[in-house]
């Protein structure tokens, strides 16, 4: 069990999972008297769900101190687009995730682990490898090609917008518009295959979602 520290707007609602899981959970409306008792907390959740804004300042406190206790964000469908890698956050948590998902993400990300290998319904994607297969077999892949697979295998069940697509996996230094990512996502389909190109599926006018299971 582990002792988490919810920082956010007093009076909004756990989320059900929270809610559900053994972890103690103490709540705080102000980054200061989070960051006086890290030494006791084992993850630092940052309640994104309705000020963005202040969340990514939170993360941001709270990530430039000493403490080993990791940030997660807890963003809602809406707010997860904005996120960046800026922020400082380790990792999110979505406010609709099940309570075994959230407690996965909670444990794994308390442990200090660090995972290599994504692995997503028939895909795995190794990192140190830099390798990746669907159903066992390998597929040849550019960089680009690679690093977009990875991102969207990382997030499975998540709408991507185009624009979040790019920031990830191009940068913020890259000024094409949002069709290189319709075009990669074709190519990447096309090595896929038709038996497996399914799992990338279109949102219309939003971007993409990976699903791991069809």
């Amino acid at each position: 069990m582990s002792r988490l520290a919810l920082v956010g707007p007093a009076g909004q609602p756990l989320p059900e999972a929270l809610e559900l899981l053994p972890h103690t959970t103490d709540r705080y409306s102000e980054v200061a008297d989070c960051i006086d008792h890290l030494d006791v907390i084992d993850v630092v959740l940052v309640d994104c769900r309705t000020e963005p804004a202040r969340a990514k300042e939170v993360c941001l406190q709270v990530s430039s101190q000493t403490s080993n206790a990791p940030v997660v964000l807890l963003a809602s469908a809406s707010t997860l687009s904005v996120v960046t890698r800026d922020w400082g956050a380790d990792d999110f948590l979505s406010d609709t995730a099940t309570p075994l998902e959230a407690d996965a993400r909670l444990r794994f990300v308390a442990s200090g682990q660090e995972s290599r290998e994504l692995v997503a319904g028939p895909f795995t994607v190794d990192e140190e490898a830099y390798t990746a297969t669907v159903a066992g077999q390998p597929l040849d892949l550019t960089y680009t090609e690679f690093e977009l697979l990875k991102f969207l295998v990382a997030h499975p069940g998540r709408v991507l917008t185009r624009d979040v697509l790019l920031s990830e996996v191009w940068g913020y230094d890259y000024y094409g518009g949002t069709r290189t990512v319709d075009v990669h996502i074709r190519r990447l389909r096309a090595k896929i295959g038709p038996e497996y190109d399914g799992h990338i599926q279109t949102v219309r006018s939003v971007g993409y979602r990976f699903q791991a299971q069809r």
